[in-house]
């Protein structure tokens, strides 16, 4: 079985991704590998809008240099770490990118620019007629991925047993009287 040394995490700062930092982290521990978190940082965070009096529909508006851009990514992305440092002392390497751009191509450019053997992912549950036609970046980083791709999702709440249709087949069968 091939060694995991390296482990890519991208996350989008939520507590979905959180579920799959843990994850790689206790993987690289126990591996005693190196883990990177990647995180894409927002395209639309680049565009200020002045307005005074709705005149953000002008075409003045202006973007905020891409430096700026990647800075504030990586401000949100210590503010998102902040919590699992404990976990992330123990680790032999720890790296962290901040990127701009498709945020299914970037994942899978940074898994081959770094060479990792292990790219850990959190995927949001989408259900219905969303997942049949868009599918999501898990599953797009999924096939284009030059090494394996774990999903941690979690796990589903259970439903509340109604007792509808269970007890009608499984109930004790009822005393037959024979009749005369």
């Amino acid at each position: 079985m091939k060694r995991i040394e390296k482990i890519l995490v991208p996350t989008d700062l939520s507590e979905n991704s959180r579920r799959g930092l843990l994850y790689a982290c206790s993987l690289a521990a126990e591996a005693n590998g190196a883990l990177t978190i990647l995180h894409i940082a927002n395209e639309f965070a680049a565009w200020e809008l002045y307005c005074d009096e709705f005149t953000f529909i002008d075409s003045r508006t202006r973007a905020w240099p891409m430096d700026r851009v990647l800075s504030e990514g990586s401000l949100e992305l210590n503010r998102f770490l902040e919590p699992q440092l404990d976990a992330m002392k123990e680790l032999a390497r720890v790296t962290k990118r901040v990127v701009l751009g498709s945020v299914s191509e970037r994942i899978v450019t940074v898994a081959e620019e770094e060479k990792v053997d292990l790219v850990v992912m959190s995927p949001r549950r989408h259900r219905g007629l969303r997942r049949i036609l868009g599918g999501g970046i898990t599953d797009t980083v999924t096939r284009m991925s030059p090494c394996p791709v774990l999903s941690v999702a979690a796990p589903l709440p259970s439903r509340p047993w109604r007792g509808r249709l269970l007890p009608p087949l499984f109930r004790w069968p009822r005393p037959r009287t024979a009749t005369i």
